[in-house]
C-alpha cells in the first residue's frame, strides 16, 4: 500500500480499533496467477499471536478456500471511514479536491480449521459479537442441532495469525491546523453517510 510517511498509522492499538469496528473485510489472494477477493466478516482477537489472529469464514462452494497452501500470505482489507474533501474547505488559494479515510491492510498465512469444536465456537462468537447479549439475541443453541450441523458443514473456516499490519490514515495532516479544522467542519454539515464518523476520526487525533 502506498503510505507517504505523514499518513502512516503505525500504532498497533489503533490499527486493531479500527479492525474491531470494522469487522467485514475483503479477503485477497492468488489462484493461478490473478488476484481473488471475498468479502467477509472477521472477528479479531489481539490476544492470540504477536499481532492478533483474525478468524472467519466463508461457503464451501467458494472455491478461493483451495488458495489456503499452508505457506503463501494472503491479505485482509479493512476500510474505515472515509469520504471527499472540497477544497472550498480550506483557507483561499490553489487547492484540488482529494479523499480522506482510514484503512488498515493485515497479511497472514491462513490456516483452515478443521476441528468441530473450534468450528462451532467460532461461529458462536461471530454471531454473539453482532446479536449482542440481549435476551432475544440468536443464538447456536436456539436452533435444531441437525440443522446447525448441516450449515456447519457447508462452510469453510479459518484463522489468519496476522504476521504483519500496515495503516494508513489520510486525515489532512499534510495540511494546517486551519485547513484541518475547516475539513473537519465541512464534513460535518455534508450530512453525507460516514461522513460525521471521518469528522470524528478527524477530531479524535487533532492531526
Amino acid at each position: 500500500m502506498y503510505t507517504p510517511t505523514h499518513f502512516a498509522e503505525t500504532d498497533t492499538a489503533a490499527l486493531r480499533e479500527l479492525i474491531a469496528a470494522n469487522g467485514f473485510g475483503i479477503l485477497v489472494t492468488m489462484s493461478g496467477g490473478a488476484p481473488t477477493a471475498s468479502h467477509l466478516p472477521f472477528l479479531l482477537d489481539p490476544a492470540v499471536g504477536t499481532n492478533g489472529t483474525l478468524y472467519a469464514h466463508m461457503a464451501r462452494g467458494n472455491p478461493q478456500w483451495r488458495d489456503f497452501d499452508g505457506a503463501s500470505e494472503v491479505l485482509a482489507i479493512f476500510q474505515g471511514p472515509h469520504g471527499y474533501v472540497s477544497p472550498r474547505w480550506y483557507r483561499p488559494g490553489n487547492a484540488v479536491p482529494t479523499w480522506n479515510y482510514a484503512t488498515v491492510h493485515a497479511y497472514g498465512v491462513p490456516r483452515i480449521v478443521e476441528e468441530p469444536d473450534m468450528l462451532r465456537r467460532q461461529q458462536i462468537d461471530l454471531a454473539a459479537a453482532y446479536e449482542g447479549d440481549g435476551p432475544d439475541a440468536w443464538t447456536l443453541d436456539s436452533q435444531p442441532a441437525d440443522f446447525i450441523a448441516g450449515m456447519l458443514r457447508g462452510i469453510v473456516a479459518f484463522e489468519l495469525p496476522i504476521a504483519r499490519l500496515e495503516g494508513k490514515f489520510k486525515l489532512s495532516q499534510n495540511r494546517g491546523a486551519e485547513d484541518h479544522a475547516g475539513v473537519v467542519d465541512g464534513l460535518r454539515r455534508t450530512g453525507r453517510p460516514g461522513d460525521a464518523a471521518l469528522a470524528d476520526l478527524m477530531a479524535s487525533r487533532g492531526d
